[in-house]
C-alpha cells in the first residue's frame, strides 16, 4: 500500500465527526500530501478496495488505518 493510502487512511481514523472526506481531502491538499484531484482518485480506490464505505472506515479500513499509525509513530 502506498504511503499516501496509509496517511490518507489515518487521518481519516483522525477526522473530527463533523468534517466529511471531502474535508479530509482538503487538509491533506493543503498539508502537501496530494492534490484535490489525486485524492478524489484515492479515495474512490480505497472504496472500491473495501477500506472506505460512505463517509467512514470499514473493518478492514479501521485496521490499516491503526497498522499506519504504528508505523508513523516510530
Amino acid at each position: 500500500m502506498e504511503i499516501e493510502s496509509r496517511v490518507f487512511l489515518l487521518a481519516i481514523l483522525k477526522k473530527k465527526e463533523e468534517e466529511s472526506l471531502n474535508d479530509v481531502i482538503m487538509i491533506l491538499e493543503d498539508s502537501g500530501v496530494f492534490s484535490y484531484k489525486e485524492g478524489k482518485k484515492l479515495l474512490k480506490e480505497l472504496k472500491k478496495e473495501g477500506y472506505v464505505e460512505g463517509e467512514a472506515l470499514t473493518f478492514t479500513g479501521l485496521e490499516k488505518a491503526k497498522d499506519a499509525e504504528l508505523e508513523f509513530k516510530l
